[in-house]
């Protein structure tokens, strides 16, 4: 279980929110090629781990198509990393158009636990090659880092409180589903600065890291750029934040809300 444990803390970053009802996709992408995130996660007040993700012009071209391609990477800080070394790195190759994933690959390092995985997603034919086989799939799916750049393209503009969304994903050998509720609006802090931010709950499952009354919560810029600047889960033995610590190439301005007087 522990090898699932870091995944579990960057898929906070993922602001899963295709809804099982159709919601309208913004006409272009909120990012840019050269955009990069940092983040730290915290386990009380120790640094856990830290984790970035970019957006990179491709040198890969697919159905002679341009691409973005999207790479996350993370790391276990601190003495978790004495105790339980992590480096792993998630890359993503998704049409400038659709955001949708032509080619997915990771590679993690979790203790002496070791996976690798290369993905190809075929959407005429709705199936997925992987290392272990060919998964057929319904609806749009993605890879976790696909999901997280579709998703903030997604026109949030008629959501109302309590509204409920869901988006499929494919990590290690199967198909995920991650549904996410939205709560409302809230001025959040983060590491840069006080922000107006959009709140959601997505849901999460029970068992030996998540207590089967945790509750995630995770604030997303409420602005041009859509952009998680922290997360909060309770865990069996305290709590983890994700906090934003970074971020340069934005396609618009990052505005925290200055502080009065």
């Amino acid at each position: 279980m522990r090898k699932y444990f870091f995944c579990t803390l960057f898929l906070l970053s993922c602001y899963s929110n295709a809804s099982s009802q159709e919601l309208t996709k913004i006409s272009e992408p909120v990012f840019k090629i050269g955009e990069k995130l940092s983040y730290k996660m915290k386990y009380g007040i120790f640094t856990a781990a830290e984790a970035n993700i970019r957006v990179e012009a491709s040198d890969k071209k697919f159905t002679g198509q341009s691409a973005f391609h999207l790479i996350a990477e993370g790391k276990t800080a601190g003495s978790f990393d004495f105790f339980y070394k992590v480096r792993n790195k998630y890359e993503s190759y998704v049409d400038q158009n659709t955001l949708e994933p032509y080619f997915y690959t990771e590679n993690r390092r979790e203790g002496k636990w070791k996976h690798s995985d290369n993905v190809s997603f075929d959407h005429k034919t709705d199936k997925v090659t992987a290392n272990k086989g060919t998964f057929p799939y319904k609806g749009k799916t993605f890879d976790f880092v696909s999901a997280y750049y579709f998703a903030r393209t997604i026109d949030v503009s008629k959501m109302k409180i309590g509204d409920r969304f869901e988006m499929q994903y494919f990590l290690e050998d199967g198909f995920h589903s991650m549904g996410i509720t939205y709560v409302g609006t809230e001025v959040v802090d983060c590491s840069m600065g006080k922000f107006d931010c959009l709140k959601f709950n997505p849901t999460i499952i029970p068992g030996r890291i998540f207590r089967k009354d945790s509750k995630l919560y995770l604030w997303i810029t409420n602005d041009g750029n859509r952009i998680p600047v922290k997360a909060h889960v309770e865990v069996i033995l305290g709590s983890i934040t994700m906090d934003l610590q970074d971020a340069t190439g934005l396609k618009y301005p990052l505005n925290p809300i200055k502080k009065s007087k």
